[in-house]
């Protein structure tokens, strides 16, 4: 018995060790936005360090959550999904100037929706939370029908690129006029992302580099080669794509 209950009490310290652990690896990061002369406003984002769940605020999400900022004016108003959005800093920003925003991420990845929903009610902004998987066709996604698109660092693993295209494509096609903005490490993968872009009916109308839209102080805490691109539907091919299933 008395050796049970060593056993016992060695898997209770295990669990709060590993709970402790997890508690030390989170931390609330601020992010401001504004002019030279003042800040407008700031996020609070509850970070993760743990590599599997996700939850650290990468370069491209600072990047294309300050061009939400600077384009506030074309966000007001306007329907927003945020895809992958993980720490979803960029659609925090469009539901701070305006936007009605729904964040997504994988259903499967049951914490990172859990941490949206925290990080949504520690800076008061009513956002939808949905659990949205590429590739997977549910009720989810038909309901959405955004103005804009937004895609921090979704440009990562190739394995993922043709199923996130194609929920892009529909997104799209379910809203005319409407557009997909994202921003990418600039690495090896183009031509496979120029085919999909042409298979599922997109072009490409506006490309940036990403640190241009900085301030001088952000970017000097970033580094990396990041694109900032705007992705439409390509109206002389969409309706031989989706007729013929694209391939």
């Amino acid at each position: 018995m008395g050796d049970m209950d060593d056993d016992d009490d060695h898997d209770d310290e295990g669990g709060d060790g590993e709970a402790l652990a997890d508690q030390q690896m989170t931390t609330v990061s601020r992010h401001a936005f504004g002019d030279s002369e003042r800040t407008a406003f700031s996020i609070s984002i509850i970070e993760n360090m743990k590599e599997d769940y996700g939850l650290f605020v990468w370069p491209c999400s600072i990047i294309l959550a300050e061009y939400v900022w600077q384009q506030r004016l074309r966000f007001s108003g306007n329907r927003v999904v945020e895809l992958g959005a993980g720490t979803c800093l960029p659609g925090l920003v469009a539901a701070k100037v305006g936007s009605f925003v729904t964040l997504t991420d994988d259903a499967n990845r049951l914490e990172v929706l859990a941490n949206m929903r925290r990080v949504c009610d520690l800076n008061n902004l009513n956002c939808e939370v949905l659990g949205l998987t590429w590739g997977v066709w549910d009720a989810s996604i038909f309901s959405l029908h955004p103005q804009i698109i937004l895609g921090a660092d979704v440009l990562y693993d190739a394995r993922a690129f043709d199923d996130l295209f194609a929920a892009v494509a529909f997104l799209l096609q379910s809203n005319p006029g409407s557009v997909f903005i994202t921003t990418y490490h600039n690495r090896s993968g183009h031509h496979l992302i120029e085919f999909l872009m042409v298979k599922w009916g997109l072009k490409c109308v506006k490309l940036l580099d990403g640190f241009s839209l900085l301030p001088s102080n952000k970017a000097a805490r970033l580094n990396g080669n990041i694109q900032l691109a705007e992705i439409v539907l390509n109206h002389e091919r969409i309706e031989e794509t989706f007729s013929s299933g694209a391939g």
